[in-house]
């Protein structure tokens, strides 16, 4: 009975348990599905990390390539993040060339970064107008249960604090750029950004990491990112219904609590790697 309720009327199916306060998985209306991380599984990369919140699956792999600086920004080097929604993830995804969404996402992350000053680019330069880093982050959904961005950044974040350069000088004579593979170092990580995503339902109810089908019901969804001071970077609202100050405020403060239950995570992953080797 329960089942045919759910297919035939979803949105009425969803507003039951939201009357009591909870959600068709027994979660509470703020309350994350678990989180689960693990860093340096790709071994071709310079730095990986896959992530689970609930069955949304992502893995992060960075690659970094020598390259000249920008004639702009000569004393930086850059960074290039791609989110990739592959058909394999849901079927609500096709092949081809990237989607809305996943380019969405893409440029969502890059702002992030940017705004969040997760790394500092001039970390990422050798010689100034010569030779710099630039650092692909490529992020690839594995199973695809909403709320994608939050598992991104978690991801990104957990390989940039697993990322290892190794050591580029640029040889006297030959003025050519020398790669030590045995020397490497991690990345300076100068801010943790993470996000926490809302969904609005019935333009009133927040709750907290919505599911796919969550999403496909909620009338406004919502992105707040805060860094480990309690800095504001982004609040990412794609469109929907309108939000009061105070629910708003409600969020920053879920998203304030929730950036630090998961830099508590990527902390205790990173060292229990360095104890391990």
């Amino acid at each position: 009975m329960a089942a045919g309720f759910k297919v035939a009327e979803p949105l009425e199916y969803h507003r039951s348990f939201l009357k009591e306060n909870c959600r068709p998985d027994g979660r509470e209306l703020s309350e994350f599905r678990t989180t689960t991380l693990n860093i340096g599984s790709i071994s071709t990369a310079d730095g990986s990390a896959l992530v689970k919140v609930g069955n949304t699956t992502v893995i992060c792999g960075i690659k970094a390539e020598l390259t000249n600086p920008t004639v702009e920004a000569p004393g930086k080097g850059y960074i290039v993040p791609n989110v990739d929604l592959p058909p394999l993830c849901s079927s609500q995804f096709r092949p081809g060339a990237p989607g809305e969404q996943a380019q969405a996402a893409s440029q969502f992350i890059a702002d992030v970064i940017e705004s969040s000053e997760v790394i500092q680019t001039e970390d990422l330069c050798i010689e100034r107008g010569k030779l710099c880093w630039v650092l692909y982050c490529d992020m690839m959904c594995l199973d695809y249960d909403g709320n994608l961005l939050d598992a991104c950044i978690v991801a990104l974040l957990a390989a940039l604090k697993n990322t290892k350069l190794p050591e580029v000088t640029i040889g006297s004579e030959t003025s050519l750029p020398e790669v030590d593979l045995e020397k490497r170092r991690g990345l300076r990580i100068h801010k943790h950004p993470v996000a926490a995503s809302f969904g609005v339902f019935d333009d009133s109810i927040l709750i907290v990491d919505p599911t796919a089908e969550e999403e496909s019901l909620s009338t406004a969804r919502l992105t707040v990112v805060t860094d480990d001071e309690e800095r504001l970077c982004i609040v990412h609202k794609p469109g929907g219904t309108p939000l009061s100050g105070e629910k708003l405020q409600e969020c920053i403060n879920r998203a304030t609590a929730r950036q630090r239950e998961i830099q508590k995570l990527v902390d205790e992953v990173v060292r229990s790697v360095k104890t391990a080797k």
